[in-house]
């Protein structure tokens, strides 16, 4: 589906022919104008004229059509073709999605193609479209826009995940927080695969970043190299801060399983000293209850009393003593 079509012309949008192909025709007629067309989850039938009418190569436009890739940057002879991932990061249910955005960049054209949510197309182009200097740079200002937008957002998920990691981190270590060992481990594998979806967005995009900031990449003026560097420096930081945030991750749940380890250990430890403070009358009502014929103490007066009051001393001197050692 068309979302938008729009000639500019000096900077400014200006109103053209309704027909995308007049439209890049007027385009290319006119020396500073180009053409931004925008689509959003096309079908193959309608992106097989835009393909015919603005000479995409047919690796890109199959990459385009069925999405699921990687952010990656790649140079044809008519065109720049850009893959990127914006990312959706709900709080309620700490979950993080990514849609695709695919740009193809040529010398008096930019088609965006949109697959899922989460593209900051409309905000971008009203954003170009107040400042007119910017978009007298052709179609090397969208690329940048959509890219620099793309990654801001990053920046702002990345601090989010900061937020409700360190909030995951009190909860599992408060007193009372990692009793719940499988609940406990699911939120933070929960947490991890959640980063890794990200990852996978923020990750693969700094080759294709840094291409754009060198110089020898068609389509893409020389004085745009800075703006780039930008971006890469952008993205390099929020790159960083997810690594270490999948580190901090990963030490929490060692961590986690660490106390868990000392918590049995303790359970069993506590375990073990009942079992044996259990086993001292038993082995003692278990020998006198044989009634050997030859068992002096059975004949005595006192040997009840004598035999409970045994089994309370030792009842009494192992509780003292695992008590002191920690195990009750």
């Amino acid at each position: 589906m068309i979302v938008d079509c729009a000639i500019y012309h000096d900077g400014r949008r200006t109103e053209g022919p309704k027909d995308f192909s007049d439209a890049l025709r007027q385009a290319r007629a006119e020396g500073d104008s180009f053409l931004w067309l925008g689509l959003h989850e096309p079908t193959e039938e309608e992106f097989e004229l835009v393909s015919t009418e603005f000479g995409l190569h047919s690796l890109a436009v199959e990459d385009a059509l069925k999405a699921h890739q990687r952010p990656k940057l790649e140079v044809y002879d008519d065109s720049l073709f850009m893959v990127l991932k914006p990312v959706v990061y709900e709080p309620r249910s700490d979950t993080v999605s990514s849609g695709e955005l695919m740009l193809f960049v040529g010398e008096s054209f930019v088609v965006s193609v949109r697959h899922g949510e989460g593209a900051p197309l409309k905000v971008v182009r009203q954003r170009l479209e107040s400042e007119p200097e910017l978009l007298k740079h052709g179609p090397t200002t969208v690329l940048y826009a959509v890219s620099d937008a793309v990654v801001d957002h990053y920046t702002e998920v990345a601090a989010e995940l900061q937020n409700d990691l360190e909030e995951l981190e009190a909860q599992i270590f408060s007193p009372s927080g990692g009793r719940d060992t499988k609940g406990t481990a699911s939120r933070i594998y929960t947490f991890k695969r959640q980063l890794q979806e990200f990852r996978r967005a923020t990750g693969p995009l700094a080759q294709p970043v840094q291409r754009l900031a060198s110089a020898g990449v068609p389509f893409v003026h020389a004085e745009s190299q800075p703006f780039f560097r930008d971006v890469d420096d952008h993205l390099m930081r929020t790159n960083e801060s997810v690594e270490g945030l999948d580190r901090l991750l990963s030490d929490i749940l060692s961590a986690h399983l660490a106390q868990v380890s000392v918590r049995q250990n303790d359970d069993m430890r506590k375990i073990s000293a009942w079992a044996a403070m259990a086993a001292v009358p038993t082995m003692l009502a278990g020998v006198y209850g044989m009634n050997f014929d030859h068992m002096p103490e059975l004949h005595w007066a006192w040997s009840y009393p004598a035999l409970i009051v045994l089994m309370v001393l030792l009842e009494l001197g192992l509780y003292g003593l695992f008590k002191r050692r920690g195990w009750l």
